[in-house]
């Protein structure tokens, strides 16, 4: 299989050693710190929707009675459980956009600087910063 050369901005192929300092930057204590954060927002949030959607999908098969309760008029349990699938999907998205505006970003963008720019960070200035 054979991969194509990714490409900066301006269209240029990027420097030689950029792979090189990719593959060093996976082991930068900051890069797992970033995407420690990141799995620590995502697993638990994906496992508590998809069993919140299991739910509703198992109620709607197995538990018709109680979906077709009415609650106001001829709004059921069913319906309103469909709305708060989207209000549920909506509120995680926001959510995480929120988290990762001030719990990733500013540390990914410091870290693709860095990998741009071709510094590297010393374990000096690290213990500095």
């Amino acid at each position: 299989m054979t991969t194509q050369p990714t490409t900066t901005e301006a269209g240029e192929p990027p420097e030689p050693d950029l792979k090189a300092r990719s593959v060093v930057m996976h082991s930068d204590p900051r890069f797992l710190e970033l995407r420690s954060r990141l799995l620590r927002f995502v697993v638990p949030m994906s496992i508590a929707f998809l069993a919140w959607y299991i739910l509703y999908v198992w109620m709607s098969g197995y538990a018709r009675g109680v979906m077709d309760t009415q609650v106001l008029g001829s709004v059921n349990v069913a319906l309103v459980f469909g709305v708060l699938q989207f209000v549920s999907t909506f509120g995680i998205a926001i959510w995480y956009s929120l988290y990762a505006n001030r719990r990733f970003d500013p540390l990914a963008a410091e870290l693709r600087d860095e990998l741009m720019s071709g510094e590297q960070r010393t374990a000096e200035q690290e213990d500095k910063a």
